[in-house]
């Protein structure tokens, strides 16, 4: 780090779970971030604050006027741009020594697993459960973490599938791709502006702690929160035996499976 990069991230210097080692791992760090919306916003912004050296940001949307209400990378300057452009502006803004690379296109399971194998993280901030889907099997086949958050109206939750340790699950073992999904979007169920925040914020703060070797990530819980009356909720998910997409590990009991909203 040159003297600048010193001053610039000296508040996680000072920190002992952090220091220089791990400021550098996460300056040397690249992550993928599907979807660039109500939840990608936080998530982007901090990865990038907290120097995060390379992003890949991926969304096919537009910037439009009824995202300006939690979609808080966008401004009103930038309608009808590309989100991750308007992303890529925003990134650069706070931090212009972050690398953004960005894909303005619906992204596929080949690309996904194309884009996965070259991060160190990758933060699926999407919504609808077809991509979530598709994006938890590109992990799974290159064996990256995946930082999972969904939202809508007043509810949240967060969660970690890293492949990397043994007893923890994946997104399909929690949300089987047989599940019946009734899918709930911003435009007609509404969401909750700082939601998105709070649970992007999560997401942001358990890739950082990936990225870093810092503390204990969400591996194998499920952070849910009801921000109606603010409580929060944590269930153990555990991993599945019978899992479509991660089979062939050890054997472990069936459990139950929440429901997956959606983000906006």
């Amino acid at each position: 780090m040159d003297d600048r990069q010193l001053l610039r991230y000296s508040r996680h210097l000072l920190l002992d779970d952090i220091g220089v080692e791990g400021q550098q791992r996460l300056l040397d760090a690249r992550a993928l971030v599907v979807g660039a919306g109500g939840l990608g916003s936080p998530v982007a912004l901090y990865l990038a604050s907290a120097g995060v050296g390379q992003l890949t940001l991926v969304d096919d949307d537009t910037v439009d006027l009824t995202n300006l209400q939690r979609q808080i990378m966008h401004t009103e300057a930038r309608i009808g741009q590309a989100k991750v452009a308007s992303a890529q502006a925003a990134i650069h803004a706070i931090n212009p020594e972050v690398r953004v690379h960005t894909v303005a296109r619906r992204a596929d399971e080949t690309l996904f697993t194309e884009l996965a194998a070259s991060a160190d993280v990758v933060l699926d901030c999407t919504d609808n459960f077809a991509t979530r889907q598709a994006l938890n099997r590109a992990c799974v086949a290159t064996g990256r973490p995946l930082v999972s958050g969904a939202a809508i109206g007043f509810d949240g939750q967060v969660s970690v599938f890293d492949l990397r340790q043994p007893d923890s699950p994946c997104y399909a073992c929690v949300f089987p791709p047989s599940q019946t999904v009734e899918e709930a979007r911003c435009a007609t169920m509404g969401v909750f502006a700082p939601l998105v925040g709070i649970i992007g914020t999560l997401q942001a703060a358990e890739a950082l702690k990936l990225l870093a070797g810092v503390g204990r990530p969400l591996r194998g819980r499920l952070l849910m929160l009801e921000a109606r009356q603010m409580e929060w909720t944590e269930l153990r998910v555990p991993r599945q035996s019978d899992c479509p997409v991660c089979q062939g590990r050890d054997s472990v009991p069936a459990a139950t499976h929440p429901t997956d909203p959606t983000s906006g």
